[in-house]
């Protein structure tokens, strides 16, 4: 079998299956693992997938500048926004990550809830500016154009000031064994400063980004307080998380 063919299997597999095991697949294409391993390492080198021990898990799909985030996805991240607002409460101290759940979470906090919000992100201050009951506290930084986000060691030492209550968190790859991962190292900084300092962190996560990865870490997937997916909390897809001892929603 051609490298070409056994790759358009792989990536197949990948597809269907959301993983790949490098014995798995040493036995469906029938050559060695030590094969499977150096076409699973051209793979992500070429950026298709992400290589793991063992096997590989795919990419997260979907755009990363913001603007193109905003609108992919919207009715799946509006479902995960209205799922969200009941763990907000009066007088709490509230981190929001530049995620575009966290956004619309911004655009449907009711009239009358008091609380303090410490964001990096200038879309989300832009939307509280004008919620009369809301404090706003904005971190300083460098301007991550493609998100719309401050980055940098200005704005981690501004969340090391804090210990919010609760950490929303927009998740770009979820994985349980990889934990949480972001394919921007300065961002995926700034999300761990934020983590640091939380009681609790809710993650926002349409089911797609569940089991993929990318390069950068940002947290084991058990510092995650709960999980906030477009799915019923039942959802078999979920278990693995709540094995862990995650609160899915």
């Amino acid at each position: 079998m051609l490298k070409e063919e056994r790759f358009q299997l792989i990536l197949a597999q990948l597809s269907q299956d959301h993983k790949v095991h490098l014995t798995q697949l040493s036995q469906a294409l029938k050559v060695s693992e030590d094969t499977v391993r150096r076409d699973i390492r051209e793979l992500a080198e070429q950026g298709l997938l992400k290589s793991v021990r063992g096997g590989a898990v795919p990419h997260a799909p979907g755009p990363h500048h913001f603007r193109d985030r905003v609108v992919y996805g919207h009715d799946q991240k509006m479902v995960i926004a209205e799922k969200t607002l009941p763990f907000l409460k009066d007088g709490q101290v509230v981190i929001f990550d530049g995620g575009t759940s966290a956004l619309l979470i911004a655009k449907l906090l009711p009239k009358d809830i008091k609380l303090t919000v410490v964001t990096n992100s200038f879309p989300i201050a832009n939307i509280l500016e004008e919620h009369e009951s809301v404090e706003v506290l904005f971190a300083g930084g460098r301007l991550m154009k493609n998100s719309f986000v401050t980055v940098g060691t200005e704005t981690i030492q501004f969340f090391k000031k804090f210990r919010p209550d609760i950490c929303l968190l927009g998740i770009c790859s979820i994985h349980r064994e990889m934990g949480v991962t972001g394919p921007d190292y300065e961002e995926s900084e700034v999300k761990r400063s934020m983590i640091e300092v939380s009681q609790q962190v809710i993650a926002l996560s349409t089911l797609e980004k569940l089991g993929t990865a990318e390069a950068y870490y940002v947290c084991p997937a058990d510092r995650l307080t709960t999980i906030v997916t477009d799915q019923p909390n039942d959802s078999e897809a979920l278990s693995i998380y709540r094995e862990i001892g995650i609160n899915m929603v």
